[in-house]
């Protein structure tokens, strides 16, 4: 915890990945998720093994914006939610950083609340809380 803080203030301290509001996602590129626990913006196993192929994908594309878009659940209020969604989405971006991205091509959102997808992630409310990643732009 002590380490997700800790790189979480370095990078706002430093701007590790740009906040954009103009750039958005492509919408005909596939969005990779990954996953999170409730309340959590840890990365666990697969997380990271999601981020490292993502990443080796992007270094294949030198050219090409990463977006980063981070949600959660409806657990918890508002402004809490908005406030995960953002850390969730700079620690995923944070990873790709340290994976060898070039944080310029970054761009991150935070959405805050989502509607829960259906599909193969387990409960309705694991599938809200996600970053998506999707290369493109």
């Amino acid at each position: 915890m002590k380490k997700f803080i800790m790189v979480s203030v370095l990078c706002v301290l430093s701007g590790c990945a740009s906040m954009s509001s103009v750039d958005t996602p492509p919408t005909t590129t596939p969005a990779t998720p990954v996953f999170f626990q409730p309340f959590s913006a840890a990365l666990d196993e697969p997380a990271l093994s999601t981020i490292a192929s993502v990443a080796k994908a992007a270094s294949q594309q030198p050219d090409t914006k990463v977006f980063v878009t981070g949600a959660a659940d409806s657990v918890g209020s508002a402004k809490a939610n908005k406030y995960l969604s953002e850390t969730r989405a700079q620690v995923v971006a944070d990873a790709l950083a340290a994976d060898g991205v070039d944080q310029s091509r970054i761009h991150i959102r935070a959405l805050g609340i989502v509607p829960p997808t259906v599909g193969p992630t387990g409960t309705p409310a694991q599938s809200a809380r996600r970053v998506l990643i999707q290369l493109g732009g």
